[in-house]
């Protein structure tokens, strides 16, 4: 990671700058009690100042943990932020009554659509912009639902590796309990993000990084050893979307699969990495289709 201090004035100023020229003076985001949220929540504070921050704490009963959503009230109440305790659980009620019976799959990924529906309803209601926590380990895995916790207007971890947040995390000094708890969407009793994904962050982003290292060679189609020239921004969304699954949340990067498409790397390139490399590879190009079009500050 570039100096940690010159990333975060960075990352404060140019949130400052996008708020000033899209005209919005506040903000809104989730606060999960976790890492990401947490420094997110402290970027917006230092750029926008506290009386134009409202954080919203989306606890589901049953399944959030106590110790998370007192994380998330403290850090929301020492940086002064206005906050409101929104429990998803009624939310969730209504959609027992639909005429078919949710896969789980299904209920995980509507927790995230539903806390992402109060967002933009007070978002509107308020004239806020809602920022999102995703971070570029996420992103670029597709790890995250789409419509649900990928959709925001400004993303500021959107270039940051997870591996990155803790390091940023670490220099402003955010709570330890925080950093040192294991990172998890809890949309089930358990889950966390390193057993969905199979692999911990330190070893995902180290391959994360050799593959961005070769994106500019690998996604020139004049390229005739690029195995995914052949798909550009110009290609139909349709007929790539039409080989894959919506949501990927819980699907394992060890899952086999008849249908993955060519890595975005190249063999040779994969000679010289992990078996988990061609999964987290191939991983990347089957979640294209859910990249949506918040603001993503670039730090480099």
């Amino acid at each position: 990671m570039q100096n940690p201090h010159n990333i975060y004035t960075k990352l404060v100023s140019q949130i400052k700058k996008y708020f000033d020229e899209a005209g919005f003076r506040k903000a809104v985001l989730g606060v999960s009690g976790g890492i990401d949220s947490a420094l997110t929540l402290k970027l917006l504070v230092d750029a926008l100042k506290p009386e134009n921050i409202t954080g919203l704490i989306m606890p589901e009963h049953g399944i959030t943990k106590d110790e998370n959503t007192s994380h998330a009230k403290a850090l929301c109440r020492f940086l002064k932020v206005h906050t409101h305790v929104v429990p998803i659980n009624k939310y969730l009620q209504d959609l027992t009554l639909l005429p078919w019976r949710p896969s789980a799959l299904a209920q995980m990924n509507t927790k995230a659509r539903i806390r992402a529906i109060i967002l933009y309803n007070f978002s509107n209601t308020n004239n806020t912009l809602v920022v999102g926590t995703s971070n570029k380990s996420e992103l670029l895995l597709g790890y995250g639902t789409k419509h649900g916790d990928l959709a925001a207007d400004i993303l500021p971890l959107g270039d940051l590796y997870k591996t990155d947040v803790y390091s940023l995390a670490e220099h402003i000094g955010l709570p330890q309990e925080i950093i040192e708890k294991a990172p998890s969407a809890e949309l089930c009793k358990g889950q966390t993000d390193e057993s969905d994904l199979g692999a911990k962050y330190e070893e995902i982003d180290k391959i994360l990084q050799e593959l961005e290292k070769d994106q500019t060679h690998l996604n020139d189609p004049s390229n005739s050893n690029n195995p995914v020239g052949s798909i550009s921004s110009n290609d139909s969304t349709a007929s790539f979307q039409s080989k894959t699954k919506t949501d990927f949340r819980i699907q394992n990067l060890f899952a086999n699969s008849p249908e993955s498409p060519h890595p975005i790397a190249s063999p040779s390139h994969f000679a010289a990495l992990s078996p988990l490399a061609e999964n987290i590879s191939t991983r990347m190009q089957k979640n294209k289709h859910k990249l949506q079009t918040p603001y993503i500050i670039k730090v480099a």
